[in-house]
């Protein structure tokens, strides 16, 4: 008999296919969200609507500025996943909604494990009303992290940032 994927890695597995579709040249980021058992938006990251990709570009700008991964994201062309999976949906659905995130490698096509919103996407997703976020770190293992913890740690956005840490690392 054949064992049924449980319902996290069902709607992860959602999200990494999302992150196929991603543009940038560094990360392919899937975002869904989930609510009351309903995909109610996607998105994942590229750049604005009628603007040239990174991909179609050849290159990307903060690549070729040597900027490390999770630095200056104000001059990337990207719009971020999560940010793209907002946009799409209704602040209603969003209430209490959880946001599913995954985060491949596009030169090689492997999950990156320890992934996690950048601070800006944190206030986002904090604004959006959203109550947790799942991010799939292996194709089995995952983190569920409640909105909560980002609003009763107050620095915590920034603590990120500078620290050089990831959501697995706390």
């Amino acid at each position: 008999m054949v064992e049924r994927r449980d319902k996290i890695n069902y709607y992860l597995d959602i999200a990494q296919t999302v992150a196929e579709r991603g543009t940038c040249l560094r990360r392919h980021y899937g975002a869904i969200l989930v609510k009351n058992d309903e995909i109610i938006s996607t998105g994942y990251n590229g750049a604005p609507r009628s603007r040239k990709n990174c991909i179609d570009l050849g290159h990307c700008l903060r690549e070729k500025m040597h900027i490390p991964s999770g630095e200056r994201y104000e001059l990337c062309r990207s719009v971020h996943a999560e940010a793209n999976c907002i946009i799409s949906a209704s602040r209603r659905d969003m209430l209490g909604a959880t946001l599913y995130l995954a985060c491949k490698n596009p030169a090689t096509g492997e999950l990156i494990p320890g992934s996690d919103s950048c601070s800006m996407c944190k206030r986002l997703i904090i604004n959006a009303g959203i109550k947790e976020i799942v991010i799939r770190d292996t194709e089995t293992d995952y983190r569920i992290i409640p909105v909560a913890r980002w609003i009763s740690n107050d620095d915590s956005l920034f603590e990120d940032e500078f620290c050089g840490c990831n959501e697995s690392q706390k």
